[in-house]
């Protein structure tokens, strides 16, 4: 029998299933629970113990994990009267609660009240959303922002250790709700850069670019980004169905961002413009596929398919067009994610030091967040010219327009540097302005 204490988890998906396997692989007897009797079956196989109801794998365990995938789930699966049970009235006295789903804010406060409401104060809960992926979470490497009481923070604190990578566990001030803001900005990040993938590569497809030619010049250059060297593994290979990171996942992050950025009137321009695409993407019944799929909105072709008779001079333009595009868009992008942190005031120091080197990061964030944040905190900085980076991505918008190829986050971008230019010359002082927080 291990000594180790037992833990209950509710969401054996790709996330889940990583992080219950990976506990259990660390000697701790997991109880897991999910709707779903194959993984349940495939869970076992893993080590652990399967349980078929939600009361069954709560009932005497001392520490409880939800990773489902909507507030919507996490609120059925921790307070609804249903055959089965539910997580909370299952819950020993004085146990540790941390729900790792992305939620908005709002939701992690109320799961809070709700405990006091139904007399279950004793329940110590942790909002710590995660970040990486299902391969860090089955290696036990995931980002991890987390918003709690101190005391919560203390009893749990060793179990998100288990879970994340060395220095990328990150205890948000603020307490509950602070971690799902946190990521709730990683993900505009995110959001963004997903997105922008498909854009270049369909840009470069119409342009006459080969995909792998495409990739070559992006990676290593200002135009990089974590989500452009992921996703283009999969861009290049097709492998869409039924892909590792569904379309529905980051639509309903987009959801949770534009909503959160309306009730605070926060301009959240480029997210807003990625969201209607994803909603395009829903509509043509893509929801379950591989977000990297959404390049099919531009090219049926494979983007390694694609060939052109041009010199290697004009390919050279080309691609040089691409990375204008790319470049803006994450610079705007830098912009958007801090100035929304700081509209709903987390620390941008730790933003920063989250996304850097996460799947938000990206050579213009790198590059000039910390430029981003000396600006928002009084420092100088913000006189400093963004001239380059609007003409090249006007360069390449106008040469999409001649080929009648849609840019929506480029169109997006372009229209927030010259509105940021409007009064002269456009300076990184004027992009904040934009976003309404100097």
């Amino acid at each position: 029998m291990s000594s180790k204490p037992a833990i209950g988890f509710a969401g054996l998906g790709a996330m889940g299933f990583g992080m219950a396997t990976h506990l259990v692989k660390q000697g701790y007897p997991v109880t897991g629970f999910d709707v779903w009797d194959p993984t349940l079956e495939k869970f076992a196989s893993a080590g652990g113990t399967p349980s078929s109801t939600l009361s069954d794998s709560a009932r005497d365990k001392s520490y409880y994990i939800v990773m489902v995938a909507t507030a919507q789930q996490a609120q059925s699966a921790l307070f609804d009267a249903q055959e089965g049970g539910n997580i909370v009235d299952s819950l020993p006295q004085g146990a540790t609660l941390i729900l790792c789903s992305t939620v908005p804010s709002a939701y992690a406060q109320s799961v809070e009240k709700q405990l006091q409401e139904r007399g279950r104060s004793d329940i110590l809960f942790i909002d710590a959303p995660v970040s990486g992926g299902a391969i860090r979470a089955a290696d036990g490497t995931l980002s991890i922002m987390a918003g709690a009481s101190q005391a919560a923070i203390e009893k749990g604190k060793w179990l998100l250790e288990e879970l994340s990578a060395p220095s990328k566990l990150f205890i948000v001030e603020g307490g509950v709700g602070a971690g799902s803001n946190m990521k709730m900005v990683h993900q505009v990040l995110a959001a963004i850069q997903i997105l922008s993938t498909s854009e270049a590569y369909g840009f470069a497809a119409r342009l006459g670019l080969n995909g792998k030619e495409v990739r070559d010049k992006i990676v290593g250059s200002p135009a990089w980004s974590w989500m452009f060297e992921n996703r283009s593994l999969r861009t290049l290979t097709e492998d869409y169905f039924p892909g590792a990171s569904a379309v529905g996942i980051i639509m309903k992050d987009t959801g949770i961002i534009t909503s959160t950025a309306r009730l605070h009137s926060f301009p959240s321009t480029l997210v807003t413009a990625a969201e209607q695409v994803y909603f395009s993407a829903a509509d043509r019944g893509w929801t379950p596929h591989d977000d990297a799929s959404l390049v099919r909105l531009w090219t049926a072709d494979p983007v390694t398919s694609i060939q052109s008779p041009a010199s290697q001079e004009e390919k050279s333009s080309k691609l040089d067009l691409v990375v204008s595009l790319l470049t803006a868009i994450h610079l705007v992008a830098a912009a958007e994610s801090i100035a929304f942190a700081k509209h709903v005031g987390l620390p941008l120091k730790q933003l920063y030091e989250l996304a850097v080197e996460a799947a938000g990061g990206s050579a213009m964030f790198k590059e000039f967040g910390p430029r981003i944040i000396e600006v928002l905190e009084g420092g100088k900085g913000g006189e400093e010219a963004l001239g380059r980076y609007l003409e090249g991505l006007r360069r390449a918008v106008e040469e999409a327009q001649k080929i009648k190829c849609p840019l929506f986050l480029g169109g997006a971008a372009l229209n927030v540097l010259l509105a940021a230019g409007r009064k002269g010359e456009v300076t990184l002082g004027g992009l904040l302005g934009e976003y309404s927080v100097l």
